[in-house]
């Protein structure tokens, strides 16, 4: 069974966090945390500095780590690190279809990727604006 090891964003800004709905492959048109693989000899941060660069062409501050969660997929296994992250600049979709910023009251509103579903309920039990 394939692993993937990936890293993901929940940016937050005026107490609200960033969705991007995926434009590609098999989970498209559902919602996610932005971030992607860990190349070899990246630390967990550097790849997440990287892969929002890519994918938002954005810089971000990471935070903090929030959490780690694992998850089976019918073709691969997920490991995902999760870290509350803010925004140095603008973002602008490059591999997205849309993005959203949603509040706490919100963020059910979408539907999510499975695994993301772990990180959202961290967000309604532990994050603070």
């Amino acid at each position: 069974m394939k692993e993937l090891n990936v890293v993901a964003a929940i940016i937050k800004k005026d107490n609200k966090i960033l969705t991007t709905q995926r434009g590609y492959g098999e989970f498209k048109g559902l919602w996610e945390f932005p971030g992607g693989k860990i190349e070899e000899g990246e630390t967990k941060e550097d790849a997440l500095i990287r892969e929002i660069k890519e994918e938002l062409n954005a810089d971000i501050i990471v935070e903090k780590f929030a959490l780690d969660l694992e998850w089976q997929y019918p073709n691969f296994y997920l490991y995902m690190s999760c870290f509350e992250c803010s925004l140095k600049s603008d973002i602008k979709l490059l591999e997205h279809m849309g993005a959203k910023w949603l509040s706490l009251d919100e963020i059910d509103s979408v539907e999510w990727i499975e695994a993301d579903i772990k990180a959202v309920n961290y967000i309604k039990e532990s994050l603070t604006f």
